[in-house]
């Protein structure tokens, strides 16, 4: 199973030249069953990696770009009536695939989010009185672009919660960006082939399920999260007066399947302590509330997550 995972990684770094943290979180919450929020400037490679992942599994991929002014209807679809023969009938959107690209999402409006909401936590979709269910996989890959402020929507908390992981994306490094360059000058990319099928995909979410998770590492997460939630317990009166709403129960859920996959993606049969930190940030950063305090004193979710980490006993 471990090969098939290098295989994909191989047909990928094709195209894409470095990000591995991107890659594997793509290939975590895919896994998973979950979705991810890309954060980071424009010309990092979001898009071609996961056009590249939906290739290199053989899998539907659609783009929708997020605008101001998108309608509902123009993600999801719409009932259309048809003059010959005197009915409704269903223009299905976008959304009605394996690997959806959201694309900068922050610029739609709040009525278009919560359009996402019943896909992205139900993976169906509903169309007038009819509800489709989404052919597995369905994943959805949101970017937001972190500089512009300008015609741009806040995401509701709601919303945040469905995103199993936030990435921050950062520039390549110097050699990475010097390779990039000489490709793209010279056209130099190979063809992505399909190197798993969607049976090999099961096959490894059910050996990701199968590896072993030990009762005090168990522990040692839900304490993560509740310290969040009640960092005067765990001693952290420092923060306290920092976090508005700590981490919800979707946290623990996700953190126990990501940290499978973690482990699996390591070539272990069992999750360690460096696994949940490796991916805490990821997991929470986009799912506590910081008071306006924190926000005054430029205190960011990051440095909160780090502070629970170097805190909360390690097993």
């Amino acid at each position: 199973m471990i090969s098939k995972i290098e295989l994909i990684k191989k047909e990928v770094s094709k195209v894409v030249v470095g990000q591995e943290k991107m890659i594997d979180s793509l290939l975590i919450a895919l896994l998973c069953e979950g979705h991810i929020l890309i954060e980071g400037v424009p010309g990092l490679a979001k898009t071609t990696t996961v056009n590249a992942l939906a290739k290199s599994l053989g899998l539907d991929f659609k783009r929708a770009q997020f605008t101001p002014d998108l309608l509902p209807s123009d993600i999801l679809g719409a009932e259309i009536y048809d003059p010959k023969n005197n009915s409704f009938k269903i223009k299905k959107g976008p959304i009605f695939t394996n690997l959806l690209l959201a694309d900068e999402i922050n610029r739609s409006p709040a009525k278009v989010q919560s359009a996402l909401l019943e896909v992205m936590q139900e993976k169906q979709v509903t169309l007038g009185d009819t509800t489709f269910k989404l052919d597995p996989p369905f994943f959805v890959m949101a970017t937001q672009n972190p500089v512009e402020q300008e015609g741009v929507y806040q995401l509701p908390e709601a919303q945040l919660d469905r995103f199993m992981l936030k990435l921050i994306v950062n520039y390549n490094t110097k050699a990475e960006e010097l390779e990039i360059a000489r490709r793209v000058s010279s056209g130099n990319f190979e063809a992505i082939e399909a190197v798993v099928t969607n049976d090999d995909l099961n096959e490894i979410k059910q050996a990701i399920k199968n590896v072993h998770v030990d009762e005090e590492v168990e522990e040692y997460m839900i304490d993560l999260v509740n310290a969040t939630r009640n960092p005067s317990d765990y001693g952290l009166e420092s923060i306290k007066d920092y976090i508005q709403f700590g981490a919800s129960p979707r946290v623990s859920i996700d953190m126990f399947k990501a940290v499978k996959a973690m482990a699996f993606m390591r070539k272990k049969d069992f999750v360690t302590p460096v696994d949940v930190a490796y991916i805490a940030k990821e997991l929470m950063r986009h799912r506590i509330v910081l008071t306006y305090e924190a926000e005054a004193e430029g205190i960011t979710t990051d440095e909160i997550i780090e502070k629970v980490l170097q805190t909360v006993a390690i097993p």
